[in-house]
């Protein structure tokens, strides 16, 4: 379901602009294959964000098959690493990341989130200008109280699907009732966001959804 209007989904699309030929051929691969990857309007505005930010370094929480690593890595001059728990998600990443010439600069790591983020806690010089998280929804709450160490003073924390196809907005939108749990959580996690006092936090019907924090950690308790 489309969070905004179809009239207006439509026409924005329309005006949709890929980084480069490889990586709509990377697109078209994702929706042959029913691969979730970044809207196009989510996409666009990433490419903004980093145009305008300028990261040195980028870490992604949900790499699936490399789209938005890439989208990141094209963008920008940074470093992106990314992680990914699905094996075949993994390898099938690694191969496109070669094949489009910049795994020198994509570092994608295989393993549970949780653990992954754990262990980068423990090496030295892993902060990050930017975190986005675009991985299991259910668990944002951890994946952004784990990042939190690992990003620089003024870093933006980026969460995609916060909308939940308009689910997060009203139970309306759950028809079937399959959703409650996952629903809670999200509401969960935006108060969540939103009231915390190093956060400034926003929310855009962007995609599926998106928020916007900027981290001030000299406010972190």
């Amino acid at each position: 379901m489309n969070i905004t209007n179809d009239i207006v989904k439509a026409y924005t699309d329309s005006l949709y602009t890929p980084v480069n030929n490889r990586l709509i051929e990377l697109r078209h691969y994702a929706e042959e294959h029913h691969v979730p990857v970044i809207l196009k309007d989510s996409e666009e505005l990433l490419r903004f964000i980093t145009g305008v930010r300028r990261p040195g370094s980028i870490l992604e929480i949900g790499c699936a098959i490399g789209y938005s690593a890439s989208v990141f890595a094209f963008s920008s001059d940074c470093m992106v690493t990314t992680i990914e728990s699905d094996e075949t998600m993994y390898e099938t990443a690694c191969k496109n990341i070669s094949d489009l010439g910049i795994d020198d600069r994509v570092t994608i790591i295989h393993g549970d989130a949780h653990n992954v983020l754990e262990a980068l806690h423990t090496e030295k010089n892993n902060c990050y200008d930017i975190v986005f998280i675009d991985a299991a929804k259910s668990h944002y709450r951890e994946f952004w109280d784990l990042s939190l160490p690992l990003c620089r003073d003024d870093a933006l924390i980026i969460c995609d699907n916060i909308l939940m196809k308009g689910m997060t907005a009203s139970d309306e939108f759950d028809t079937k009732k399959r959703y409650k749990t996952s629903i809670k959580r999200m509401r969960s996690f935006v108060e969540y966001i939103k009231n915390q006092p190093y956060a400034d936090t926003c929310i855009l019907p962007v995609g599926d959804g998106m928020s916007l924090s900027i981290i001030n950690k000299e406010k972190i308790k």
